[in-house]
Order: C-alpha cells, then sequence, then structure tokens
C-alpha cells in the first residue's frame, strides 16, 4: 500500500459524524492536489475492507457524485441519518458540513 493510500485511509477514517469532505480535499491532505480521483478508486476498492465512512465524501460542488441511483440514495440517507441537509438533488451545503 502507498503512503499516499495509507494517508487517504487515515484521514477518511477521522471525518466526523454529520460532517463531509470532497475528493480533493481528501486528496490535498494526504499530500496530491491532483488525486482526487485515486480517492474514487480508494473508496471503491476499500470501503468495505476498511470499514470507511465512504458516505462523508462527495464533489468539490457539494454534490452527492454516485451514478448509481441505488448507491446515491443509500448515502443520501447515511447522511440525513446524521444530521446533514441534503436536497431533493443531492446538494449538501459545504459551508455549513464540510470538515
Amino acid at each position: 500500500m502507498t503512503q499516499f493510500t495509507e494517508e487517504v485511509l487515515v484521514i477518511i477514517k477521522r471525518i466526523p459524524y454529520g460532517r463531509v469532505m470532497s475528493y480533493g480535499q481528501v486528496a490535498r491532505l494526504a499530500g496530491n492536489i491532483r488525486g482526487a480521483r485515486q480517492v474514487v478508486r480508494i473508496l471503491h476498492s476499500m470501503s468495505e475492507k476498511y470499514n470507511l465512512p465512504w458516505h462523508r465524501i462527495i464533489n468539490s460542488k457539494g454534490k452527492i457524485s454516485i451514478t448509481d441511483q441505488r448507491y446515491a440514495a443509500i448515502q443520501k440517507e447515511l447522511l440525513i441519518s446524521e444530521g446533514v441537509e441534503v436536497s431533493e438533488d443531492g446538494y449538501i451545503d459545504i459551508s455549513t458540513y464540510r470538515v
């Protein structure tokens, strides 16, 4: 496992309940300002294995960006269950909920 991947895992695990981060924000904190797509791949391949709170990661516009409708609905419900307000079209007020 690369140092970047290890950092991403630690950062995601530390996102507090009821808060969100963007893919790019995680990548920057992990040391790669252009690593947002790598964060996507890490989430896709490692969320279950490492019990990551994957639902707390959104895009830089404050939107749920998962294209699979079933998983997008799951993400929305998980965020709502943590007290995060999510609009009908999947937007979150990042100024309120971002770490």
